[in-house]
């Protein structure tokens, strides 16, 4: 039996506003969140993800899909497709697209969770944890 391959990937979850990134690794299958980029109408600039490209060297990136509760694509699971699709384009790297329904909902109740009560999530959002959430969903997805 060959060993599995060790792979460090990027994960994004795609917003308006903020961009969140996180970082895990197929061996471990662990992400952890990494920061939050922002961006203007969904538009990143691209220098800041080229520059965490060039440092964490991913193998692939994985960007979520923010689906319909009943699976059907959205306005912003199309403008996430459309941020996947220009991730490849740009920088050649194989870009994966996962279900990311309920994580930013998710990371903001673990937060709670965790007893941080006193921030505001527009002033100090929850986008990398969720990009980590849904990094973590596509990890464990793997056969």
């Amino acid at each position: 039996m060959s060993q599995p391959t060790q792979q460090l990937l990027l994960g994004f979850d795609f917003g308006t506003r903020q961009i969140g990134v996180a970082v895990g690794q197929t061996l471990t299958r662990q992400a952890r969140p990494l920061c939050n980029l922002p961006a203007r109408d969904g538009i990143p600039q691209w220098e800041q993800i080229e520059a965490l490209l060039t440092e964490w060297q991913p193998q692939a990136l994985v960007v979520g899909l923010p689906l319909n509760m009943d699976g059907t694509t959205s306005d912003m699971s199309l403008r996430a497709q459309k941020f996947a699709n220009r991730l490849h384009g740009r920088y050649g790297l194989p870009v994966h697209t996962h279900d990311e329904r309920l994580t930013t909902f998710e990371a903001k109740g673990e937060r709670m969770r965790r007893g941080d009560y006193s921030r505001n999530f527009r002033d100090d959002p929850v986008d990398a944890l969720a990009a980590s959430l849904l990094l973590q969903g596509w990890l464990e997805a793997l056969p």
